[in-house]
């Protein structure tokens, strides 16, 4: 039986969500970096593997599966402790859709394509695409900021991590990389900063990545 193994990014947030259900699931896998600054991603044999050409890619004894929602969900029934989407049938369609207010709405907008895009076909230089990204990011925080008015505990919803948290991780690292002021977000802040606080999250952060670039951190 082959090495499950995750093709990732080291500051995708797509695959950060990933790692960090690995590691709250005690999971071992093989990581195989996809430098997308490069655009290895648009090539041949990463097309081979996800024919999107985006990360993460997932691969377990010939069986391949793409988008991080998907991938975790796997996991979890894979791996049902401890549970991802916990509760009853309305608290896990809750935290679907906290989880999907932030995979869905707002990281797709803000992601490497649609930045180069930005740049290609509109000039965009660093800092338009900076803005851009906290104009959006903006805007879904602050459906996001009420939703948890009603569904935060400790975490996004209720007092364990939750698919939920996985993905508010990774889009408030790029609040942060981009700029954007979270003061009108304290109940994200206060979640964000409790999942953080775990070790499972601590080890699945950007910076913790064997392809970290250092020279991109240092810069950006």
């Amino acid at each position: 039986m082959a090495e499950p193994t995750l093709h990732g990014y080291w500051r995708s947030s797509a695959a950060y969500r990933v790692r960090i259900a690995l590691n709250l699931k005690g999971l071992t896998v093989r990581h195989v970096p996809v430098p997308l600054r490069t655009g290895v991603q648009a090539g041949e044999a990463h097309r081979a593997l996800n024919p999107a050409g985006l990360v993460p890619v997932w691969e377990e004894d010939g069986f391949r599966l793409s988008q991080s929602l998907a991938i975790i969900e796997y996991l979890d029934e894979r791996h049902p402790d401890p549970p991802l989407l916990s509760g009853d049938a309305r608290t896990r369609a809750v935290i679907r859709q906290i989880a999907l207010d932030i995979a869905a709405d707002i990281h797709p907008i803000g992601n490497l394509r649609v930045l180069d895009a930005l740049t290609a076909n509109f000039g965009a230089d660093a800092e338009a695409r900076a803005a851009w990204n906290r104009h959006w990011i903006a805007v879904g925080f602050a459906a996001v900021e009420v939703r948890l008015a009603e569904t935060a505990g400790r975490f996004a919803v209720g007092d364990s991590p939750t698919l939920a948290d996985l993905c508010l991780v990774p889009q408030v690292y790029n609040a942060r990389r981009f700029g954007l002021d979270l003061d009108p977000y304290p109940r994200i802040v206060a979640a964000d900063a409790a999942a953080r606080a775990l070790a499972a999250f601590a080890a699945a952060a950007p910076e913790a990545q064997a392809d970290a670039d250092w020279r991109v951190l240092r810069t950006s």
